[in-house]
């Protein structure tokens, strides 16, 4: 909840329900003829989420957080894990 912009609204639903379609695509990706479609959903959900990392970047940078670069390491491991959806597209 720390890590939700504060220009979204339903901080707490959110979390609810990005927690809920990422369970769901999890297990779409298990059949071979849901994959791909998961790995779209996963694509979706991971580009949702990326301003949530970026809050935290910035709570953490405005708080002097010493865990800032865990934060930072974050954001290019986000399209690094969008590249890994994207090889199940296929």
């Amino acid at each position: 909840m720390k890590i939700m912009p504060p220009w979204l609204p339903w901080h707490l639903e959110l979390v609810y329900i990005s927690g809920v379609i990422e369970i769901i695509l999890g297990l779409l990706l298990l059949p071979v003829a849901t994959r791909s479609l998961a790995a779209w959903g996963i694509i979706i959900l991971l580009i949702a989420v990326f301003p949530a990392n970026i809050q935290m970047a910035i709570n953490y940078w405005n708080k002097n957080n010493p865990y800032l670069w865990i934060a930072l390491i974050r954001l290019p491991l986000q399209f690094l894990l969008i590249w890994w959806a994207w090889q199940y597209t296929k």
